[in-house]
């Protein structure tokens, strides 16, 4: 059990410490991550920036997610897109598009994104119950050549951190539970983390 986020960005840091003095890149899947990135880039002397990742929901059931879309424009459909029209997919992906670029100029409107390659990339969330998001942002920082892609994150069941470990050079999970839920199981306090907030650490300074 964490206190907080940041007690768990706190034990993912001294996890990783070996990478201090690496410059390493730490990616966070906002929001709930952002404030954990910001703490372990801190820690570590890195970079912070966001990985935008959005579900793609199945056209009348957004709930069930058929694929996933990043700000690169990359797209990953599942087997189960194939049950739907593919004209409803397709607007679907593009409305899910626009909207990782409007969390961009809102998120860092001075600034492209980082580019990670060539360096050692650690993608940070929270936590991680089907390993969807996560999924999305590894593969498509694979495409970017990194020099080693980590995934951080607080707590996950087995098999998601299974299926992680197949995207990524190394995955550091602080709590694997076959018993798990939600990600707020393993937290005393988990509010939500407002947009204001996130503006305001992916414009701080780290240091």
């Amino acid at each position: 059990m964490f206190r907080d986020r940041l007690d768990a960005a706190e034990r993912i840091a001294q996890r990783l410490s070996h990478l201090k003095g690496q410059d390493p890149l730490i990616l966070a899947i906002p929001r709930g991550a952002v404030p954990m990135g910001r703490l372990i880039a801190d820690a570590l002397e890195g970079d912070l920036d966001v990985v935008l990742v959005r579900k793609i929901g199945a056209p009348g059931n957004p709930e069930f997610a058929v694929g996933a879309v990043s700000e690169d424009g990359s797209v990953a459909l599942k087997e189960t897109a194939q049950h739907f029209r593919e004209e409803a997919v397709t607007r679907e992906t593009q409305k899910q598009k626009a909207l990782l670029e409007e969390r961009r100029q809102r998120y860092t409107p001075v600034r492209a994104p980082i580019d990670p390659k060539g360096r050692i990339v650690v993608v940070v969330d929270d936590g991680s119950a089907t390993g969807a998001t996560m999924e999305a942002a590894l593969s498509t920082l694979h495409s970017r050549k990194p020099q080693k892609l980590i995934a951080a994150m607080g707590a996950a069941p087995p098999d998601t951190v299974e299926r992680l470990e197949s995207l990524a050079d190394e995955v550091v999970c602080l709590e694997v539970d076959r018993d798990f839920r939600a990600v707020g199981q393993f937290f005393a306090e988990f509010g939500q983390v407002e947009e204001e907030e996130v503006i305001e650490l992916l414009g701080s300074e780290h240091g």
